[in-house]
This record gives C-alpha cells, structure tokens and sequence, in this order.
C-alpha cells in the first residue's frame, strides 16, 4: 500500500541548485525544488544509469550528466535522446516543515 514517507525538512533542501539524492523505501530517488514545490523522480537514467541528482536542473528539465538525455521532473518524461523512455515519479508534498514522498 502507498504511504507518504518524510525524507527530510525544508531547510534540507534549501539552495538547490540541482537535485538531491535520497534513499528511501528501497527507492533511489532524485528529489528537485520547483516553482516552490518539491518533484522526485527515479535517480537512475534509464539509458545507463547515470545519477540524474546530479543532473543540471533548467526549469522542470534536468539533463543527465553522463550522456545527456533530458527529463521532466513533473511527469518523468523523455525529452531527448539516448534515452528511449521516461522515469518513474514519485508523489511529493510538503507537509508542515517536512518534505514528503509516496512510495509503494
């Protein structure tokens, strides 16, 4: 069953200039700040593997470091290749102070 999990506070988060890395769950996940909210996303590129958490984040797009394939963080869509699909995504909400994900 889907359940929130905390996975940290705000001021966790605060001055990202990319994403950050979290495990959680079992889940490697890539969590961004965007338009004051938060978005996680599977961290593994599913072309080979690169860590998109430390991706270069442009608005809701974040290019993988290793071979540039392009994500959108809000929906985990492919933009551009080598990439042939998107990433999964990860319900996130801010609760109080704390940062939240849904997993499961």
């Amino acid at each position: 069953m889907a359940q929130f999990v905390r996975i940290g506070t705000q001021a966790d988060f605060a001055d990202l200039k990319g994403g950050r890395l979290v495990e959680v769950g079992g889940h490697s996940l890539a969590v961004f700040e965007v338009d004051g909210g938060y978005c996680a996303i599977e961290n593994s590129c599913p072309h080979a593997g690169g860590p998109l958490s430390e991706g270069e984040l442009i608005g809701e797009v974040v290019t993988c470091p290793w071979h540039g394939s392009r994500f959108n963080v809000k929906s985990g869509a492919v933009l551009s290749p080598p990439a042939t699909r998107g990433v999964k995504t990860f319900p996130a909400r801010i609760t109080g102070n704390d940062v939240e994900v849904q997993i499961g």
